[in-house]
C-alpha cells in the first residue's frame, strides 16, 4: 500500500462587494485549487463576517439571483422596529440573512478542479446596502 502526505494550503480572497448583491467568484476559488496542486481533495471557503453569506446558486440566467434578492428582501424586511440598529437599518436584517443561509461552503475537487456542476457559481451574497471589503478564507486539503 503506497501512502503520501496529505497537501495542505490556505490562502485570503479580498472581495470588494457593490452592495446588496451577489457576486461570483468562482474563478478566484479554482485559481487557489490550481494553486494548491491538490488534485483529489476538499475546498472549504470561510466568509469572515455577519452580513454577508455564501451560497453556491445558478451561473447562467442572472434571474435566479434578483429573483432570490426579491424574496430574501420579502423575508427579511428592512425598516422594522429592530432593537439592533447602530449601524443603519439595513444591520439587523443583513444579519438575519446571514443566520439563514450560509458562512461556509464545501466542495470536493476532482482532477485538480471544483466538483461543481455545470450551471453552479460560487457567490459571497451581500446583505448591506453600501459596498464592503469582504474576506474568504480557502482552505484545501488533499492529494
Amino acid at each position: 500500500m503506497t501512502t503520501t502526505t496529505p497537501t495542505h494550503y490556505q490562502t485570503t480572497i479580498r472581495l470588494r462587494t457593490e452592495g446588496k448583491s451577489l457576486g461570483r467568484f468562482t474563478n478566484q476559488v479554482q485559481e487557489a485549487v490550481k494553486e494548491s496542486g491538490v488534485q483529489t481533495g476538499l475546498c472549504s471557503i470561510f466568509l469572515r463576517h455577519t452580513s454577508a453569506s455564501l451560497v453556491i446558486q445558478e451561473n447562467a440566467d442572472p434571474d435566479v439571483l434578483k429573483d432570490m434578492e426579491n424574496f430574501f428582501s420579502q423575508l427579511v424586511p428592512e425598516g422594522r422596529d429592530y432593537r439592533h440598529s447602530t449601524e443603519g437599518p439595513d444591520d439587523m436584517p443583513a444579519h438575519i440573512r446571514t443566520a439563514l443561509t450560509h458562512t461556509s461552503e464545501q466542495i470536493p475537487i476532482m482532477n485538480g478542479r471544483l466538483a461543481l456542476g455545470t450551471w453552479q457559481g460560487i457567490y459571497v451574497w451581500e446583505h448591506r446596502q453600501r459596498s464592503h471589503t469582504r474576506e474568504i478564507v480557502v482552505h484545501i486539503t488533499g492529494h
